[in-house]
């Protein structure tokens, strides 16, 4: 459900109706637009009465959010997502932003080299992988924590973002720590338990579409990141 609010609608308005949602037991998620408020109701279960929230001062409309997925909706958020990243960078801007490199990291001399010549042709961002998901277990898994550390050095040298990919959960803090945006890859695209902890940490996620997924399933498991995410 999403309580689109009115466009005089007062700082006090909307706090009473973030409050009159979590009194339903549910959680507010106030999303301040160009022109106007919304707030949308996370995990509302078809139970919830929307004439409650109808009658409270400063609301417009409400729109019941028919999609599976909610969050990644346009019903949700019409407006175009923008993500700043560290350096001022914006994705979802008027600008193309460009992020290139190696599949993987291999050595130093392989990654500076690379990170060098991704600078001097003008992108934002150093790709590499550091963890290595491989159809064979016998094939490069990556450098691991040392690709890590390489990466970091790049990034000090040429002040490129880093993207690189966390595999599971487990190793997911140490990618987080080196990473500005986090590559989710196409085989991990359903880890469900994986994606929970991305959205916890409110970092860029990158997403990848899984092998053969449909657009409705990457949208499901871009729901699962933000389902986990709370607002700022």
């Amino acid at each position: 459900m999403l309580i689109v609010m009115k466009q005089d609608a007062t700082p006090e308005q909307i706090a009473a109706v973030v409050g009159k949602i979590e009194g339903l037991g549910y959680e507010a998620r106030p999303m301040p637009g160009r022109q106007r408020t919304t707030v949308g109701l996370v995990g509302n279960d078809g139970r919830v009465d929307s004439s409650v929230i109808d009658g409270l001062p400063g609301v417009a409309e409400i729109i019941h959010v028919s999609k599976p997925y909610k969050q990644v909706s346009r019903e949700w958020k019409p407006e175009p997502t923008r993500v700043m990243l560290g350096d001022g960078t914006v994705i979802g801007g008027r600008e193309v932003v460009v992020i290139a490199g190696p599949c993987s990291v291999e050595s130093e001399e392989q990654i500076m080299a690379s990170a060098r010549l991704v600078r001097a042709a003008g992108a934002t961002g150093l790709r590499a992988g550091a963890f290595k998901p491989r159809s064979s277990p016998y094939a490069f898994q990556g450098m691991g924590k040392a690709g890590l550390e390489l990466l970091a050095q790049a990034r000090a040298e040429t002040g490129l973002m880093i993207v690189t990919e966390a595999m599971d959960p487990a190793g997911l803090e140490l990618v987080a720590d080196v990473a500005d945006i986090i590559q989710i890859g196409a085989r991990n695209m359903q880890n469900y338990s994986l994606l929970k902890e991305c959205g916890r940490l409110r970092k860029p996620i990158l997403l990848k579409r899984g092998l053969s997924a449909t657009i409705s399933e990457l949208l499901l498991s871009a729901e699962y990141i933000l389902s986990e995410a709370t607002p700022t």
